[in-house]
């Protein structure tokens, strides 16, 4: 009977590897999305934090903060932040930048 819950819980942890690299391509895709309306140099990505939360309307979700760096005038280098409800962008924060 454990090799079952052995199983499920491998189970369940290679899907939530698999779920962060999905959810960190949307982030990307949205991110650059995001640099290409405002005109933006996209640079890079990186997940911050990645958890479970709870919410009345929404029900359960995973709730993904992404710090991205962007450059405004190709020369500079700007950290912006991101963060996202499942595969849903909440916000893009940025910084005052030069253009």
């Amino acid at each position: 009977m454990e090799n079952i819950y052995l199983l499920l819980l491998v189970c369940l942890i290679f899907w939530y590897f698999i779920f962060l690299r999905k959810v960190s391509e949307f982030a990307r895709q949205h991110i650059q999305l995001y640099c290409q309306q405002e005109k933006l140099q996209y640079l890079s990505l990186a997940r911050v934090s990645s958890r479970l939360c709870f919410n009345k309307r929404l029900g359960l979700y995973w709730l993904s903060v992404f710090d991205f760096e962007f450059s405004g005038d190709g020369q500079s280098q700007y950290t912006g932040r991101a963060a996202l409800k499942n595969y849903k962008l909440a916000n893009i924060e940025v910084p005052a930048f030069k253009i």
